[in-house]
């Protein structure tokens, strides 16, 4: 039996796991700061112990917004490399609507009124965004439903193994080099529109052959 290939199935498959792996090590982190999170608030809420505070904040600064957006790049890149894509599955849709909800709640309203005004209501969302993640991962298992109607008939391709490798590096650069998902924001908006242009032009290559 002969070698495979550099870049070929077997690269491609390993390449994946690599991608599927940063996904898990990320969320698992997102989901733990969240609920460390959650418990330093009760304890200083319940205590009136201000330490307490500044600790959420330090893991909501320093570790959470990171996990949280790095676990969110990877699944999306999961879903634009793979045939699973954005829309092929309820799944896949379903766990997109949930992550976007968390990011949007956990920027523009958690992280803000924890510099400000710690709460119970903090708490809650805290919580909230733990159960979230509990129910994504079993999302991510069970795979449930059905293919949506949006599904295109076609099972589009796996992508090359280096753009998995590219995916697992773009959040390690964003946090090296600007503390903010800026590269994967431009990639995560970006690459499905390649994509689709790519997957376009073969297409019509093929049916001109």
């Amino acid at each position: 039996m002969q070698p495979a290939a550099p870049g070929g199935k077997h690269g491609r498959v390993n390449a994946r796991h690599l991608l599927v792996w940063f996904h898990v090590l990320t969320g698992v982190g997102w989901m733990s700061m969240a609920l460390a999170l959650a418990t330093l608030l009760i304890w200083g809420l319940s205590n009136n112990d201000t330490s307490a505070f500044e600790a959420a904040r330090v893991i909501d600064g320093q570790l959470l917004r990171h996990l949280g957006t790095s676990a969110a790049f990877a699944g999306f890149m999961l879903s634009a490399l793979t045939p699973w894509g954005y829309f092929r599955y309820w799944w896949v849709l379903a766990k997109a609507a949930i992550t976007i909800s968390q990011l949007y709640v956990g920027v523009f309203i958690l992280s803000p009124n924890l510099d400000t005004r710690p709460s119970w209501a903090l708490v809650a969302g805290s919580l909230l965004m733990v159960s979230a993640l509990a129910f994504q991962a079993w999302l991510s298992i069970a795979k449930p439903w059905k293919l949506t109607p949006w599904s295109p008939r076609r099972k589009p391709p796996s992508a090359p193994s280096w753009q998995y490798l590219a995916a697992v590096a773009v959040p390690i650069a964003d946090y090296v080099l600007f503390k903010a998902p800026l590269l994967s924001l431009l990639v995560v908006i970006g690459y499905p529109i390649y994509r689709a242009r790519l997957l376009r032009r073969s297409s019509q290559s093929a049916k001109a052959t």
